[in-house]
């Protein structure tokens, strides 16, 4: 098939959907099916335009048997909700003259957020004749104005309208938890149109590693130490301060450091937190190069996911996924009626704890701490779980089988006529 893959995020970003896509792009790819991808100029999370794309309006290159077309954004390192509309509408406006630069492809697989970009691909999708999948990793605007981040109620009713006619305008929608497809079948979203594929993590890339003799322990001087890794982004969604609350509460415990991997920006604001609480067992990183993240990951002892309680429960962090592969066991401070609690309870692989409660944070890393044996046997469930459900492999089978599906069901029926031994003008 040809494929084309319209998505913000691509490689070189570390994190966030840009893995997943590039990933996905180069599995279909390998498997024989022509594809090319539509994208920005890579900015995130530093939210700058990486310094060899910068100047440029476009860029088209070749990688992994991939075509990559990036286009200008605008980008600002501290948006604002102008600056965000300003860099939604730079993208949908330059990818689109983008997407036009080859050959028509069998279908479009569009990712959002950001949402807008459903305009464009839609007429895309007319103007080539093919069908739309539409991969839905955030619900916007809802998870949005759940936050607080949204508050004008002219841009709510703008935004609840494109996501409107991007679900009425994709032949199907693809969502990454089932809490995702009760949302949208509220919505009115027909329930046939929907499919669940979670998203994935390359089980043979990250894996468990030993943590002795490990180079990034090594290079950071805690060796020896009891390791609590948060790595991510860090935004108004994580709450990273309860972490560092956690960690001034857990000061008294020379053996337990913290580990925080995030935007450089990010990080030196958590700095000064610290200072602030007293944490002075925290190490702040800035994003270490993807290929060292598997020994990264084999360095904690413990792997965090964080969010708010005022998170939506649908909401999923990519790095579930990755924290079960590695093999180490997982404290999760999310709200327990969430997608994250769920895929945590089900893999037996971590526990849960109350968001924004360090107290309970810091009681429950005391335990894993104390009790070395019950923290292995929940990285070991914790990994097998990642290779029963969410093997790269497993998500490639079903895109792939989803596109040759679409492909088919959205192909015109011809018509077949019947040989007739009738002689002209008979009745048959």
């Amino acid at each position: 098939m040809r494929i084309l893959i319209y998505s913000y995020n691509y490689y070189p970003e570390p994190i966030g959907i840009a893995p997943l896509m590039t990933e996905l792009a180069e599995g279909l790819a390998k498997r024989g099916h022509e594809v090319r991808v539509i994208t920005a100029m890579p900015n995130y999370p530093q939210r700058e335009i990486y310094e060899q794309y910068r100047g440029k309006l476009y860029e088209t290159e070749e990688r992994n048997g991939v075509t990559i077309q990036r286009s200008y954004v605008w980008v600002k390192p501290k948006p604002s909700l102008l600056d965000r509309i300003f860099l939604d509408s730079s993208f949908v406006c330059t990818s689109f003259f983008q997407a036009l630069r080859g050959l028509r492809p069998d279908l479009v697989l569009l990712t959002v957020p950001p949402l807008p970009v459903c305009a464009p691909a839609a007429l895309l999708g007319w103007l080539y004749n093919c069908p739309i999948v539409l991969n839905v990793q955030d619900i916007l605007p809802e998870a949005a104005v759940h936050m607080g981040l949204i508050k004008n109620k002219a841009l709510i009713w703008v935004l609840e309208a494109i996501e409107k006619f991007a679900y009425r305008t994709a032949h199907t929608v693809s969502v990454i938890a089932e809490g995702f497809v009760e949302n949208l079948e509220s919505k009115g979203v027909p329930s046939e149109k929907i499919t669940c594929i979670p998203n994935w993590v390359d089980t043979s890339f990250i894996h468990p590693l030993p943590k002795e003799n490990n180079a990034f322990r090594r290079a950071h001087q805690i060796e020896g130490k009891f390791v609590v890794l948060y790595s991510g982004n860090i935004a108004l969604t994580q709450g990273l301060e309860t972490v560092v609350e956690a960690a001034a509460q857990l000061c008294d415990v020379p053996d337990i450091v913290f580990v925080i991997v995030g935007e450089m920006k990010a990080v030196e604001t958590l700095k000064r937190y610290c200072k602030t609480c007293g944490a002075n067992n925290v190490v702040l990183l800035p994003f270490q190069p993807r290929e060292s993240l598997p020994e990264m990951l084999a360095a904690a002892d413990v792997g965090l996911i964080v969010q708010k309680h005022n998170v939506i429960s649908f909401n999923m962090p990519s790095k579930t996924q990755v924290l079960l592969a590695s093999g180490r066991p997982i404290i999760a401070s999310v709200p327990g009626s969430g997608s994250a609690a769920e895929a945590i309870e089900k893999s037996c692989g971590g526990v849960v704890v109350e968001p924004e409660n360090p107290v309970a944070l810091a009681k429950q890393i005391l335990e894993l701490q104390k009790n070395p044996e019950h923290a292995e046997r929940l990285g070991k469930q914790g990994r097998q779980y990642a290779l029963e459900r969410y093997s790269f492999e497993q998500a490639l089978n079903q895109y792939e089988n989803l596109f040759y599906q679409v492909k088919k069901s959205s192909q015109p029926i011809k018509p077949t006529y019947a040989l007739s031994t009738n002689k002209p003008g008979a009745e048959g």
